[in-house]
């Protein structure tokens, strides 16, 4: 049936054409001897255009040459007949075919620039719906794929794009969903690595087969590099590619470059960021705790020395402070030591919640409890709503950890005998805990940077810290899709508002007829 289609386009011209002359042959024959013969002649001059217009150059040569037959036998003296009374038709019949082969051209010319405009046009259309749809990418493997759906189906071909490795060796990236299996075998990776080795432009190659089948290839590369070969494939046998198609699919080729060099430059520029950012945490990291352990280790290696070489030179409550100082440096290099297993599991995603139900109030106690032995002449209060336990759905450990460290900077930031508030409240959907102190504050702009990881403050530079407490009460928070954010405290110091989700299960019955709230002192 594809072989009777394409006799029958051409033929159906030709036929037109005839049907037109015979028609208006028809229609001028009982009027002939009331039209000048010049006048039959511009007449036969229609078909002519209208063939050239809708069937090509063929068609209108064959219009002008029947259109001569027809004037010369029905309407040129003796009418009826091939032969001419006067030689001089002959020179006008010349005239006659000359003006309608100059028009016939013109005209097909003509339907071939509007036929060319429109093709570009189309191309144009396609280049730039395609580079819109390619630029929406989020990976290469979905641009890849986009690619090549829309080739295939553009132009009825399955598509190979091949791409370099890490050693600059092609390998096969994306096929067609009908990709055959031997399209994929070493010839076609053979000739597509012989044009990405040698350069060059886009190239037709025959590849002997079983059945000897045509493929296109063309070379995926930029001004200053290259990246791959495409290669494409006729579904039917013998099927040519025509010049136009392959201006477009060099196009479309140099188009899937310039995307492709677009995924490469962002993926080299994330690794050089993350290598980057990974050199100055390890800088930071490496500074941080080696200034941190130096001080807690001096002072344990120092009261252990004095405990062994002056026993007895110390009294009872000697040795116990000196016993005390060896336990305050332990537990301040078990807190970092915390810290920085806990930043490494938010920052790897590898650490995950143990949801139970947590009192509040006793969160808050285990929290006072542990900072109690390094509050020194500190003063903290909890003021918690008098209405019974309040209950929420966390990480009872983590949420112990984040509210260590928040207390724990309240506290060496604030000066003796200051006091520090922790303070809960329940919304409708939320619960609030504040932690606020009366210590040396922050400049405006540090209040959203002091939850960065080892940014530190140019006010508390002389005050020890690795700056991750405050990043690891960030993720704890954020990990219980809950805020944290920090703020100016009247008239002096700073307040850390936790924001955590509550639902309405969370809250248990008031076990108290009045409301109020509960203030718990701890000197």
């Amino acid at each position: 049936m594809p072989g009777l289609n394409t006799v029958w386009t051409p033929l159906r011209s030709y036929i037109s054409t005839t049907v037109l002359i015979v028609l208006l042959t028809m229609v001028l024959k009982p009027f002939g001897l009331a039209f000048d013969l010049v006048n039959i002649a511009i007449i036969y001059l229609l078909p002519v255009l209208f063939s050239a217009v809708f069937g090509g150059l063929g068609p209108a040569f064959y219009a002008a040459i029947l259109g001569v037959l027809a004037f010369n036998f029905f309407f040129v003296p003796p009418v009826l007949s091939f032969s001419v009374s006067d030689l001089r038709y002959l020179v006008s019949f010349g005239v006659y075919l000359a003006v309608a082969a100059l028009t016939g051209s013109l005209a097909a010319r003509l339907k071939q620039q509007v036929l060319y405009s429109k093709q570009k046009e189309a191309h144009t259309a396609a280049l730039y719906a395609l580079s819109k749809q390619m630029s929406a990418n989020a990976d290469i493997h979905s641009m890849l794929d986009n690619f090549s759906r829309q080739v295939s189906q553009t132009f009825d071909m399955e598509i190979a794009i091949y791409l370099a490795d890490d050693r600059n060796k092609l390998a096969l990236a994306h096929g067609s969903a009908n990709l055959p299996d031997y399209r994929q075998e070493n010839a076609e990776v053979s000739v597509a690595a012989r044009l990405f080795e040698h350069g060059g432009e886009a190239a037709g190659m025959r590849i002997s087969r079983l059945h000897e089948v045509t493929g296109y290839f063309i070379p995926l590369q930029t001004e200053d590099r290259k990246y791959g070969v495409m290669a494409l494939y006729p579904k039917q046998e013998r099927t040519e590619i025509t010049t136009e198609q392959k201006r477009l699919l060099e196009a479309l080729g140099s188009l899937a470059a310039s995307a492709i060099a677009r995924f490469k430059l962002a993926e080299e520029a994330k690794i050089a960021q993350i290598t980057a950012e990974s050199e100055r945490l390890r800088t930071a990291i490496l500074n941080s705790v080696s200034h941190e352990l130096r001080t807690p280790l001096a002072a344990i290696i120092g009261s252990a020395t004095g405990l062994i070489e002056g026993e007895h030179l110390f009294s009872s409550e000697d040795r116990m402070e000196l016993l005390c100082t060896i336990r305050d440096g332990a537990l301040r290099m078990n807190r970092l030591v915390v810290n920085l297993l806990s930043m490494v599991q938010l920052e790897s995603g590898m650490l995950r919640l143990k949801k139970n139900w947590c009192d509040v109030e006793d969160l808050i106690g285990v929290t006072l409890s542990q900072v109690k032995d390094f509050q020194q002449h500190r003063k903290l209060r909890a003021e918690l709503p008098d209405d019974g336990p309040i209950i929420v759905l966390g990480d009872e450990v983590l949420l112990e950890q984040m509210l260590v460290n928040i207390v724990s900077n309240a506290i060496k930031y604030s000066p003796d005998y200051s006091e520090i508030v922790l303070s809960v409240r329940i919304g409708e959907d939320m619960i609030v805990i504040s932690v606020s102190d009366a210590g040396i504050g922050l400049n405006e702009y540090e209040y959203d940077r002091i939850f960065e990881k080892f940014y530190r403050s140019d006010k508390a530079r002389q005050i020890t810290g690795t700056g991750l407490g405050l990043a690891i009460c960030k993720g704890i928070v954020e990990l219980h899709e809950g805020t944290i954010a920090a703020n100016p405290n009247q008239p002096q110091g700073t307040v850390v508002t936790i924001t955590l989700p509550l639902n309405k299960q969370d809250t248990l019955p008031a076990a108290a007829q009045e409301r109020g709230t509960k203030n718990h002192d701890y000197e």
